[in-house]
């Protein structure tokens, strides 16, 4: 009778800890200028998007390149912004603008743009790679395992 009882119970924290490991699949939602990521009602953020993909090695490779350039991409636009944006702001209050910086500026704006679109390719490959993997990966999403009464005692049932 122990031995049953003990075997019943690695069962059900196998089946526990098999069950927690599934994952939710992530969805992008497209937006202006790239895409917004979500797992089940929550967004993600950049950090939160690599942690979730981090279980999938494949994915996890993608999302981190993707990553990179997203930096890349934030350094480039944020530069280019206040190059343009400061010229601009000196000549609305009056003063003499460098309009060398602004076109300077300009240009760093310019470069982002494609390395923005470059970002979202890889990401959205990376989120692809993931689902695809966290579903098709998972032996439980194909069969179906239940503890049931019979009319010879308790069992457990598995169907493919």
């Amino acid at each position: 009778m122990k031995k049953i009882q003990i075997i019943m119970a690695l069962l059900t924290v196998c089946l526990a800890v098999s069950f927690g490991q599934t994952s939710e699949s992530i969805t992008m939602k497209k937006v202006f200028g790239g895409y917004q990521f979500y797992q089940g009602d929550k967004r993600l953020n950049m950090n939160q998007l690599v942690n979730a993909i981090k279980p999938n090695e494949q994915a996890y490779k993608e999302i981190r390149s993707a990553k990179t350039t997203y930096a890349i991409t934030s350094v480039f636009a944020g530069a280019g912004g206040f190059m343009v944006g400061y010229p601009i702001g000196t000549a609305i209050g009056g003063g003499d603008p460098n309009w060398t910086m602004a076109g300077i500026g300009a240009g760093l704006i310019v470069v982002s743009i494609p390395l923005s679109v470059k970002f979202n390719k890889q990401a959205r490959q990376a989120v692809n790679t993931y689902n695809n993997g966290s579903v098709t990966g998972s032996f439980w999403n194909k069969s179906e395992f239940k503890f049931c009464f019979t009319a010879n005692g308790m069992g457990l049932k598995l169907r493919f």
